[in-house]
């Protein structure tokens, strides 16, 4: 058996995308916007989409060959916290405003992203 990472970050974003716009539940008002469908992965970070809920931005997603990184730019302690929790590398941002960086580094993590918008979403009710 072959064992593959999906460590592409423009298909970690595409999947990320997906099961956001496909989860429900809680997340059944967070939409993707902004999307650049040709977006090109940079070292520094390409802007792939937006991630909105009830009108306002949440998030903006970057792509980097290797990895997805997502800047929360809403609820940037309960970023933090959640993605903390759920073992992904993060680091809050000095910058005005604040906004905490989470990366997804393999299509495996995506799951525990979606953790994340939930939390964020959490403390925007």
């Amino acid at each position: 058996m072959v064992t593959r990472e999906l460590d592409d970050g423009v298909r970690i974003a595409q999947l990320f995308a997906s099961e956001l716009v496909g989860h429900g539940a809680a997340l059944a008002d967070v939409s993707v916007t902004d999307a650049d469908p040709d977006v090109t992965p940079t070292a520094d970070g390409a802007l792939a989409y937006r991630v909105r809920a009830d009108g306002a931005t949440l998030a903006a997603v970057f792509v980097h060959p290797d990895r997805a990184r997502i800047e929360f730019e809403a609820g940037p302690e309960a970023a933090l916290g959640a993605a903390r929790e759920v073992d992904l590398r993060v680091r809050p941002k000095a910058s005005e405003p604040p906004l905490t960086v989470v990366f997804v580094e393999d299509g495996a993590e995506v799951k525990r992203a979606l953790r994340v918008v939930e939390a964020v979403v959490d403390s925007n009710s």
